[in-house]
């Protein structure tokens, strides 16, 4: 059997996009907007804290919990707003709301579909936290296509550590030579699969990566359907 593992987030669910809409709807209802002067302010302050606090995550630097609501921490004390209460709330409510919200990249359902009628037996590996990504996949309608779903936490292991992508293929039961990994971050997705004897695409609808003839690339999910028999 031939098999594909994939990423989750910013690959298939869109995440930028479905942790905008939450964090929306948040700034709002905890009447942020009366001490910040505006959400775009907000958005852009924490998308860019979240992203320094996931970095020390991976490293192994910084536990579940102090990533939950340091994020926020930080992010409102730069707009001097130290009130716990509200640290809790949004933390709270982002992990409540965002998984729930649904916007996939452009053919995502089709491209899998696809796929699966073809006989590709498809997997994810995610280092997103268990409970949330489970609800992703439900709400977005992705649960069915995914034989092996495994969350780095689970592991003990975050990609790009080989370890996460050979207990992946473990319990799939797949062997290195006949398994793709499609994700959108080159070190953590396609270089940690690499290592583990995996061939990888790299998913870069924005092209912001540019890297060797030898790296295999797209920009939208329909060509995975006519690359991978290439690749496999």
């Amino acid at each position: 059997m031939k098999h594909l593992f994939f990423d989750l987030d910013r690959t298939l669910w869109d995440f930028e996009k479905n942790s905008e809409k939450a964090l929306h709807i948040l700034f709002h209802e905890l009447g942020l907007d009366n001490d910040i002067p505006s959400f775009e302010s907000f958005h852009a302050l924490y998308k860019e804290k979240n992203a320094q606090l996931w970095q020390l995550y991976g490293l192994g630097k910084m536990s579940k919990q102090d990533l939950r609501s340091g994020r926020f921490r930080i992010t409102l004390e730069s707009f001097d707003i130290q009130d716990e209460h509200i640290i809790e709330k949004i933390s709270q409510g982002y992990i409540d709301i965002s998984p729930r919200q649904t916007e996939l990249f452009p053919g995502a359902i089709e491209t899998l579909q696809e796929l699966k009628e073809k006989g590709y037996l498809m997997h994810i590996i995610t280092n997103g936290f268990k409970e949330v990504q489970y609800i992703k996949l439900e709400n977005s309608n992705l649960s069915d296509f995914f034989k092996i779903i495994v969350c780095s936490e689970e592991v003990g292991k975050n990609k790009p550590a080989p370890d996460i992508f050979h207990h992946a293929m473990g319990l799939a039961g797949a062997k290195a030579e006949r398994s793709l990994m499609i994700g959108d971050d080159f070190d953590v997705d396609i270089v940690g699969a690499n290592n583990a004897g995996m061939k990888g695409i790299l998913f870069d609808p924005n092209d912001h990566y540019s890297l060797g003839e030898n790296i295999v690339k797209i920009r939208s999910l329909p060509e995975l359907t006519d690359l991978i028999p290439m690749l496999l």
